[in-house]
């Protein structure tokens, strides 16, 4: 392994300001990931050429994979930066911000749309009240087993960087939100609360604009069924839709 780690950040001080790039050679360390690297030139910024900067601004939390926050751009591919190891990656290593979500500075971005789509799906479990409900209802087992797999979203945004449909020019709520809504859709308690997801979905933005570009699977950091999640709801809504249309 080469004595430094060389490093090319996109840089901009603001969402208005001007674009530049910024080289960076950080001493190699065996094991070293993308963040302990960005952690270098945090505490010593510096450029390649030895001219002065600021420290490069990104985001992270968890540092297991967990929380999402440190989504990046590393060599052209979205992922978390906690786990892209050094020795993984082809040299120059190239760090940009996701390009989907508003741009707060250098590499971090805000990813409130993300959330803003969760609320929309209602993606969340309604309990009334602070009082004891007893148990909750079981759920079978081979229902668990694939849930489970829908709960380790991250809302990370690698899955939107990678959708054609999701831009800030268009208002498709995104593979992630549809894939929460199919897990609290399935929850017997979430169940209950069933039909307002699906009507949501059927709203402006909503699985219709899905165009299938089977990117989101592909790109998930946490390999979740997005395409499964999104043809299995895409029924649901077509049924909901039909029975509503019958009601009237």
């Amino acid at each position: 392994m080469a004595e430094f780690i060389n490093l090319r950040v996109k840089r901009q001080d603001g969402p208005n300001q001007p674009v530049r790039w910024e080289n960076f050679k950080v001493p190699y360390l065996p094991k070293m990931n993308v963040i302990s690297v960005l952690m270098e030139i945090q505490r010593n910024p510096v450029t390649a050429e030895g001219t002065k900067t600021t420290p490069v601004v990104w985001e992270c939390n968890c540092l297991e994979e967990v929380c999402g926050a440190c989504s990046m751009n590393i060599n052209g591919t979205a992922r978390q930066a906690c786990t892209a190891l050094i020795d993984q990656l082809q040299q120059p290593i190239v760090l940009e911000p996701l390009t989907k979500f508003p741009l707060v500075r250098d590499l971090m971005v805000d990813r409130q749309v993300m959330f803003d789509n969760l609320k929309k799906v209602k993606a969340w479990i309604p309990i009334d009240g602070t009082y004891d409900l007893g148990p909750g209802p079981r759920m079978a087992e081979e229902t668990r087993q694939w849930a489970y797999e829908l709960s380790k979203c991250m809302t990370c945004g690698c899955c939107a960087e990678a959708c054609p449909q999701f831009n800030s020019r268009a208002n498709f709520i995104g593979p992630a939100a549809i894939s929460q809504a199919r897990l609290f859709n399935t929850h017997p308690t979430g169940n209950m609360n069933k039909h307002e997801r699906l009507a949501a979905l059927m709203d402006k933005g909503g699985i219709s604009d899905c165009g299938n570009a089977q990117n989101c699977v592909q790109a998930c950091p946490k390999a979740i069924p997005l395409t499964t999640s999104i043809a299995d709801l895409n029924r649901e809504v077509n049924k909901f839709a039909v029975g509503r249309w019958l009601r009237k």
